[in-house]
């Protein structure tokens, strides 16, 4: 069952997982406007994330969705706009 909502803490916890964490970057900070790159995530790197976001959410991330999100909080808005219809169906 798919969750309702996505949060930076399930972020912070799947970027790690997937990916691990940059020791120079303290992901626990105030991150959700700064860009992943940054916060030492690359493109493949992110692909993992959104494979993994999809498959414990639920949801089919495009393409763009993965480039076009430069920082935390846009890929979180993103992520919870394709949650909705569940939450009304």
């Amino acid at each position: 069952m798919p969750a309702h909502e996505f949060t930076l803490d399930d972020l912070k916890r799947i970027l790690r997982e997937g990916a691990g964490a940059d020791e120079g970057i303290d992901l626990d900070g105030d991150i959700v406007d700064t860009d992943f790159e940054s916060l030492g995530y690359e493109s493949l790197a992110m692909l993992e994330t959104g494979g993994r976001i999809e498959r414990e959410f639920g949801i089919t991330l495009d393409d763009d969705t993965l480039t076009d999100a430069k920082t935390p909080r846009e890929l979180i808005e993103a992520v919870n706009a394709l949650l909705v219809p569940a939450r009304i169906g």
